[in-house]
């Protein structure tokens, strides 16, 4: 029991370790009718975003999974935070 209590400990403290801080940031979006019906989504902070719904509430979902992928993007490949980039 003792060592499974230890690997336990172990395990909680690495889980605990990769818990961060949430940010939460506001993103000016244009959803533009598509010519084939739906829209299209682009925000300009977030240079290459695109993304499209078949109505305006499944694009607005699809943007906020868009730009949640996106900012994920940039932490994961170590790229400069928001705070520094965009103002």
């Amino acid at each position: 029991m003792i060592g499974s209590e230890e690997n336990m400990r172990r395990h909680h403290k690495q889980r605990a370790s990769h818990v961060e801080a949430a940010s939460e940031y506001n993103f000016t979006v244009f959803f533009q009718p598509a010519v084939e019906g739906g829209y299209l989504v682009t925000c300009p902070a977030l240079p290459g975003l695109v993304t499209e719904g078949d109505t305006l509430a499944g694009a607005r979902r699809m943007a906020q999974d868009a730009i949640r992928a996106y900012l994920e993007s940039l932490r994961k490949d170590g790229e400069p935070s928001l705070d520094n980039v965009a103002s």
